[in-house]
């Protein structure tokens, strides 16, 4: 997922928007966030240490020394972990388990996950996947790593762009547009086999694959018929139909978790957002209010609540709505929204010295932590669910 104007058509589009700039609105970031939770860790030490600290500030923790802490986290490592927790004040441990087996960040990401599901009452991500576009010079890859940046593995090797990596429900199939045979294709990788197949490969742009929830249906936007379309085929590749038929600019799908309608960008003129259903009719204009600028990347959470998107043309901010549209919520400077698996984490995209870092988000208390860096920059993050 990334700011996703992809392809040639959207590269110039971006271009002239940078003509604009002066026009772009000055976005105030005011509204108040949630508190950070105050928490202790004690008892731990290298790897371990770090894993669980940096964890637990994800989702909006704060570490903190034993007497002011809300949460005492403790324990001891010794080829496993042991670990407990308990609230401030009470004598005795909320519970205490133990974690053997894999790597002692697996098994401290394996903690982290139970304590925030006892504090936050969210779902686990610690032990999550994600995949992003690294680019070195004039190079871009395709590469996956833990969330946190730690044991990269570069796919590809071709020496050629590539953009836009997505994952299909599952997290062992990714699909991607690559330049690597000259034109657009839309390439699917199985990570288990190390095969990969051209999926879509029409003149003209073949751009943004996204895969349903369901895992049935593949959303893409082609260009063979003239203008960037919205188009949906079954997993397979078959049965091919076209949801837009305008001269407008579309881009970026992402799907409802019901997989019954799409979100996507419109461009004309200036960029929006609008729904449509899976089984076609007329595109919906979604109404952000509040925010007045080009509408881009939008991702839709997990449990269906909320839409992420970046708001402005050349720089860009984080924003949230209601998935019906509604009043956005303007979070932070950033770009490629992208939804952790428990619809409040997002990770995203941000500039910082001529490079793009990964970041994550929590968006109640708008807490960022970055990613660990690789050389070279990195966008377009997708997270597999």
């Amino acid at each position: 997922m990334s700011t996703k104007f992809k392809g040639i058509i959207t590269i110039i589009t971006t271009a002239l928007c940078a003509m604009s700039a002066l026009a772009d609105e000055v976005l105030d970031i005011h509204k108040e966030a949630a508190r950070l939770i105050r928490v202790s860790v004690s008892g731990f030490s290298g790897e371990a240490d770090s894993v669980l600290k940096f964890d637990l500030s994800v989702l909006g923790m704060e570490i903190t020394p034993p007497e002011n802490a809300e949460y005492l986290v403790s324990g001891r490592e010794n080829g496993r972990i042991e670990g407990s927790l308990s609230a401030a004040g009470n004598s005795r441990p909320l519970w205490t388990r133990a974690y053997a087996g894999g790597a002692p960040r697996s098994q401290a990401h394996a903690f982290a996950d139970d304590i925030v599901k006892e504090i936050r009452q969210t779902l686990p991500i610690f032990q999550g996947r994600i995949a992003f576009r690294l680019q070195s010079g004039s190079a871009t890859e395709i590469c996956v790593s833990d969330f946190d940046g730690f044991n990269p593995v570069v796919l590809t090797h071709d020496g050629a762009l590539v953009n836009g990596p997505s994952w299909a429900p599952g997290g062992h199939v990714l699909f991607y547009t690559s330049w690597k045979n000259g034109g657009t294709e839309i390439l699917e990788h199985n990570l288990a086999a190390g095969s990969r197949r051209v999926f879509a490969g029409f003149p003209g742009a073949d751009l943004s694959p996204e895969v349903s929830p369901d895992g049935q249906k593949v959303a893409m936007i082609l260009s063979k018929g003239g203008s960037p379309n919205l188009y949906v085929c079954d997993r397979d590749g078959g049965n091919l139909r076209q949801l837009t038929r305008t001269r407008d600019e579309d881009s970026s799908p992402t799907w409802s978790p019901d997989s019954r309608k799409i979100c996507f960008v419109c461009r004309s003129g200036r960029a929006g957002l609008q729904t449509i259903s899976v089984e076609g009719g007329l595109a919906q204009p979604l109404r952000a209010a509040g925010v007045y600028n080009n509408l881009t990347s939008p991702d839709w959470s997990p449990d269906g609540q909320k839409i992420a998107f970046t708001s402005g043309s050349v720089s860009f901010t984080i924003c949230v709505m209601p998935a019906e549209g509604g009043e956005a919520q303007k979070l932070v400077a950033g770009e490629d929204p992208c939804w952790a698996p428990n619809s409040r984490t997002i990770l995203f995209t941000r500039r910082a010295n001529n490079k793009r870092i990964l970041c994550l988000l929590d968006v109640p208390t708008k807490h960022v932590k970055d990613v660990r860096q690789l050389s070279g920059s990195c966008s377009e993050p997708s997270w597999a669910r």
